[in-house]
């Protein structure tokens, strides 16, 4: 794709990143910086620099601080290159590890220079220079002063006494020097014009400076404080996260479905289905969903619960709903041994009353087929599976409701693409991870959320307890002892096989292992390289007790239920984020039997790791959990396809710490509602046309 001009007078912050292309066609950064959706200049406004610093002056080595940017004048005495083992560089060719002896030049100190991972090359580019200049940061390390990495010859010097080193994060592979030569060409003149919003003079307060005064200190384009430049951008991200928000609402609503409306004496039918009575909190949440479905608008609903809180069986309802309605129900789960689970256990509770299909990517072109035709006719009402239910050649008759099991697993475009398979579908979302009334918030505030917290009653609960080297053997004991009593046990790692350069426990590994302390047990291994028949044949020998213990990868994290596996023990715990240590919990101490949670900490752990997990030592409660996670994870993209851990569309501001000033945004855009609703209405219309943020859910 080519720019229309390599002129950049006449851009504005609407305009394309490609536009900055020195001579009218993109490099190979540029083109991946807009591929990874930098894609306007206002996207290169939000990429804040790592650091602004001061060029210092160049002074004598005896005058280092440590930790303290140092500018040298010097010239080289010696220079020694080691391989850099297991590291390759372009072309696979080997890396070194470069240490450099200095000669200061105003005096006769001398100082270490460190390299690391630097091409053969560099050892001829050093040595044929009579004297350079190095700046870097001073640290000590056995008692002498050396210098990490620093750079040769920086660019930054001979600027003036004003010129600042401006360091970019690396974006999509696109170093942070790259993104410097881009930023340096936005043409002057925007710098003093914010992008146009309507609402932006409601929004400025008279004791924070004005929004590009802030964007412009923070990139190092103009003095200022800091701290409130920063404050006044924070504010800015939440005002716009929450336009967004309600932009996406507002979009919804404007869309038509079909109303899919039911008796009550239809959804009590639906109940006695089931061999248990439902809580309270199903019972609302199938209000709740009754409701949404006879609106006339698509339904944005999210089902939220701990483990083992019955919300499959909510959802179940639901898709009954829209098959008494002519319509169909398509069910998408993150991996076959879900979908597997889904299908034989729904298949238990319908009988042979409705057609139901499990569709997946491994099963036979042939199978696929016959699928397919089911689905076109109508014939099929429900259908399970995982991403295979999105290809283009899954065309459905009536698809009215999607169900989007562990939504998080999923990209946005993934579920944008089930959506398309109808017009103006219902979305349910099941959530085993408890969305922080933080995120409710701020991330889900235009999905409408139920809430399962009441357990179903008669389960005994989980125990959980932290092994540590030391308790390793009771620990197996304890497992013997459990299988003596005909329960089994999960055993989860998180690699499948043996890492060069990580020390994590494996499947292939454990395997041996195990055999060596339980010779006379049945071991088995499930992980996601088996095909779908494969992991079928394991999971049925597992359910019939036929196996002893599973060794598996996370593929068991949701909706296994197995309810004779009483045990679960997960290595390299610190290698998990608290949430999904407490959906791997929720395997076990789902029936009458008590559960046994193990994280085996048995290999060296850091005190931060080993206090943070446990955490989920002292409480079962998923919503305090999931508290402590996002503190430690961050809130994931709320509008984009990128939708986990620190990636997230704030760039400065945090759920967490600066939830105070969120409220206060939320509060300033109620009084804009009251006080200007055509002009919020307005800004809100023009937010709609922009598919990356209403794309997603």
């Amino acid at each position: 794709m080519k720019s229309k001009t390599s002129s950049t007078n006449n851009l504005d912050w609407t305009s394309s990143t490609l536009n900055l292309a020195p001579k009218g066609t993109p490099s190979k950064s540029l083109q991946k910086l807009f591929d990874a959706g930098v894609e306007k200049l206002l996207d290169l406004l939000w990429i804040f620099p790592l650091r602004v610093l001061e060029t210092p002056k160049v002074k004598p080595f005896n005058s280092m601080v440590i930790d303290e940017l140092f500018l040298g004048n010097c010239k080289l005495m010696s220079l020694r290159l080691a391989p850099a083992y297991g590291r390759k560089g372009r072309g696979r060719v080997q890396l070194f590890n470069a240490t450099a002896e200095v000669l200061d030049l105003n005096s006769n100190a001398q100082t270490t220079l460190k390299f690391f991972n630097t091409y053969p090359s560099f050892k001829k580019q050093l040595e044929t220079m009579e004297s350079f200049t190095f700046l870097g940061t001073p640290s000590e390390f056995k008692g002498m002063i050396q210098i990490i990495n620093p750079k040769i010859n920086p660019t930054e010097i001979g600027k003036g006494d004003h010129s600042k080193i401006i360091d970019y994060p690396t974006i999509s592979g696109v170093p942070g020097k790259e993104l410097k030569k881009l930023i340096d060409r936005i043409p002057a003149h925007l710098w003093n014009n914010p992008p146009s919003n309507l609402l932006i003079e409601q929004r400025v307060q008279a004791d924070t400076p004005d929004l590009m005064k802030s964007f412009k200190i923070l990139h190092g384009l103009e003095n200022g404080d800091k701290k409130s430049a920063q404050d006044r951008i924070i504010r800015e991200e939440f005002f716009e996260g929450q336009l967004r928000v309600l932009a996406r609402k507002l979009k919804n609503r404007k869309l038509s479905s079909k109303k899919l409306i039911v008796e009550s004496k239809r959804i009590d039918d639906f109940r006695r289905l089931f061999p248990y009575d439902l809580t309270d909190d199903q019972n609302r949440a199938i209000r709740d969903i009754q409701n949404d479905l006879k609106q006339g608008y698509p339904m944005m609903r999210m089902i939220q619960g701990d483990v083992g809180s019955g919300k499959t069986t909510v959802a179940l309802i639901g898709a009954l709903v829209t098959i008494d309605n002519s319509s169909q129900v398509a069910l998408m789960c993150p991996t076959e041994t879900l979908a597997l689970q889904h299908f034989q256990t729904i298949k238990n509770i319908l009988k042979d009353d409705i057609e139901i299909d499990l569709l997946l990517g491994s099963l036979k072109p042939s199978e696929k087929k016959k699928i397919y035709s089911r689905l076109k006719s109508g014939e099929t009402k429900l259908v399970i599976g995982t991403h295979s239910l999105i290809q283009k050649s899954v065309v459905f008759n009536d698809l009215q409701l999607a169900i989007i099991d562990e939504q998080h697993k999923f990209g946005v475009n993934q579920r944008q693409e089930l959506f398309k398979k109808g017009s103006g579908v219902h979305t349910l979302i099941m959530s085993a991870t408890p969305i922080p009334r933080t995120l409710q918030l701020a991330q889900y505030g235009d999905l409408e959320i139920s809430t399962i917290r009441t357990m179903p009653t008669g389960r005994k609960g989980t125990r959980t307890r932290v092994i540590t080297k030391s308790t390793y053997e009771k620990y197996l004991s304890f497992i013997r002892t459990r299988i003596s009593l005909g329960e089994q046990v999960y055993v989860v790692v998180p690699a499948i096989e043996e890492s060069e350069t990580m020390n994590l426990k494996n499947v292939e590994g454990l395997v041996l292992e195990y055999k060596k302390f339980f010779p006379d047990l049945k071991i088995a291994t499930l992980h996601g390289q088996l095909s779908s028949s494969e992991k079928s044949e394991v999971m049925s020998k597992f359910e019939k007790n036929q196996i002893d213990i599973l060794i598996s990868t996370t593929v068991i994290e949701v909706g296994i239920n197995v309810l004779n596996s009483t045990v679960i023990s997960i290595y390299n715990p610190d290698r998990f984020g608290l949430s999904s240590l407490h959906q791997l919990r929720g395997r076990v101490g789902r029936g009458e039997k008590p559960g046994f949670c193990f994280l085996l900490a048995i290999d060296n752990i850091s005190k931060e790791s080993l206090d943070r997990i446990k955490i989920i030592e002292k409480t079962t409660d998923g919503f305090e959990i999931s508290e402590a996670d996002l503190g430690n994870r961050g809130a994931g993209n709320l509008f984009g396809a990128s939708q986990s851990g620190h990636i997230s569309s704030y760039r400065l501001a945090n759920i967490i710490e600066h939830f105070n000033v969120f409220e206060e945004v939320t509060r300033e855009i109620e009084d804009i509602r009251e006080k200007y609703p055509e002009k919020l209405n307005n800004v809100l219309l023009e937010l709609t046309e922009d598919t990356k943020i209403t794309a997603t859910i």
